[in-house]
């Protein structure tokens, strides 16, 4: 029994690493996916033919690399954990219809070599390579890519579900063994669960690093190409005007041009250009500035805390964390969407562990979102901080949602008590939450709620040193509606 114990724990930890792996190497195929595009961009608005060697030979270098991570994620590589191909339904998305991942991949690579190959003469707008790159690294061969990410980790995590279950199988054996020989069975039994406890958090725990991890590089990546794109933009519109101050000096000077240019005005809609080219711009503009600030609230939300209490702004860990989940808010067919109402008090930084606060409050709202997703509209969670007392901070969550009875609320917190259906909650999120808000922060968590009267949690987190002058005017109420950018033309 022991031994079945240690090979399943071996067995677990061998999953971990080798999904670790493939979700990594995954990764960095969509990053050099997205990579090779840039370059593209770059070798065809390149001028001079030494610009273009070294953009041609990153290029050859990115693509060898994404073959070779291709290859991989086909055939394995036991040097790095990679198994290769293991399920028949990743075995269709590499080489059946419709997604025909391997194809497409391999079809994305000749693509670049084409272009890398192509001569100056060629390396415009219009060569079609170098629109089926731009296309293929956009939408569809990245959404190809993305969907065999998910799909690796629905399998990894059905797979771990599996092994979890053998595992608390073994602990039910070792309990019963244990009730037999000792006349002390609750003790042992509550010993027991205390350790399935632990170990389950610590999973838990390792997994969220692991998803911090893979943010932040994200974020990184992002950030590079996006800086460019900004930075690129401020020139474009100093060029613009110049341009168009040029223009209406020449409309000026010459107010009757050659029938030959009056009919090309015409033709182009002239006016119109001028009127709508920096209304262009300030679209572009208003689209970078939104993914600046998605970049922002990643690396925000998974920032790794250190061994000491941090300070903190408690209103930017709660909206980092409603982008990172702004996916589920937003409406898509017919579902409506759900809708978010901040009620913000003025209130001082607190000293807190900032990413487990920012799991606790990650837990709560997307144990709203399930909630709100099976109820008719509207859809609302209301968030609300305030000062108490001017010693501590409150967070309170409060969702429309069909609320909860009391025979429930007393067993919330509880390890591993769950309302969701058989694999859809593990019953570990409020207790983990309960456990970092009392044990590490010395704070308060409880909730409030009726049936057909919603439910609302409220976090309560001492402030260190005092919160000074304080001015606790409430901020007017705001709704913010997380749909997408609409942008000019």
């Amino acid at each position: 029994m022991v031994q079945a114990y240690i090979e399943n724990r071996q067995e677990i930890q061998r999953n971990r690493e080798i999904s670790a792996a493939v979700i990594n190497i995954s990764g960095r195929q969509r990053m050099l996916l997205q990579r090779t595009a840039l370059f593209c961009f770059r070798l065809v608005y390149s001028q001079n033919e030494t610009d273009r060697r070294i953009w041609r030979n990153r290029l050859l270098d990115t693509i060898n690399l994404m073959e070779k991570s291709h290859k991989d994620l086909i055939y394995g590589d036991p040097s790095i954990n990679l198994p290769g191909i293991t399920s028949e339904s990743i075995r269709d998305m590499y080489f059946g219809s419709p997604m025909m991942a391997d194809y497409s991949v391999r079809q994305y690579i000749t693509a670049v070599e084409k272009l890398v190959e192509a001569p100056a003469a060629e390396l415009n707008l219009d060569n079609p390579h170098f629109y089926y790159v731009q296309s293929a690294a956009s939408y569809e061969l990245l959404d190809i890519l993305d969907t065999i990410v998910s799909q690796y980790e629905k399998e990894s995590n059905a797979q771990l579900e599996r092994l979890y279950g053998q595992q608390e199988a073994l602990y039910r054996q070792i309990a019963n063994a244990a009730a037999v020989a000792q006349a002390q069975t609750q003790e042992l039994e509550k010993l027991m669960l205390e350790l399935k406890q632990s170990q389950l958090q610590v999973i838990h725990a390792e997994k969220m690093s692991s998803l911090g991890q893979l943010l932040a590089g994200v974020a990184h990546e992002i950030n590079n190409p996006v800086n460019f794109i900004c930075s690129n933009l401020i020139f474009a519109r100093q060029y613009t005007q110049e341009l168009l101050g040029i223009l209406n000096l020449y409309t000026q000077t010459y107010p009757t041009p050659p029938p030959e240019i009056q009919e090309e005005v015409e033709t182009i809609e002239l006016e119109f250009l001028l009127h709508d080219f920096p209304k262009l711009l300030d679209s572009m503009k208003l689209g970078t500035n939104r993914i600046v600030n998605i970049v922002k609230a990643i690396k925000n939300f998974s920032r790794i805390d250190s061994a000491d209490l941090q300070p903190a702004d408690i209103h930017e860990s709660i909206d980092s964390t409603l982008v990172i989940l702004q996916h589920r808010l937003k409406g898509r067919g017919e579902f409506s969407g759900i809708e978010i109402v901040k009620k913000y008090e003025k209130i001082p930084p607190i000293y807190c562990y900032p990413g487990q606060l920012n799991q606790v409050i990650m837990n709560i709202l997307s144990n709203a979102m399930d909630v709100l997703e099976t109820q008719p509209a509207p859809r609302i969670i209301t968030i609300r901080t305030q000062v108490r007392q001017e010693e501590s901070v409150a967070i309170g969550i409060a969702d429309n949602g069909p609320g909860m009875t009391e025979q429930v609320i007393e067993k919330i917190f509880e390890p591993f008590f769950t309302t969701k259906p058989i694999g859809k909650g593990t019953g570990l999120g409020l207790s983990i939450s309960h456990k970092i808000i009392v044990e590490k922060h010395e704070g308060s968590i409880w909730c409030v709620s009726e049936p057909g009267k919603g439910t609302e949690f409220w976090i309560e987190l001492p402030i260190e040193g005092g919160v000074g002058s304080l001015n606790s005017a409430m901020i007017p109420e705001t709704k913010v509606a997380f749909s997408e950018i609409t942008y000019h033309r």
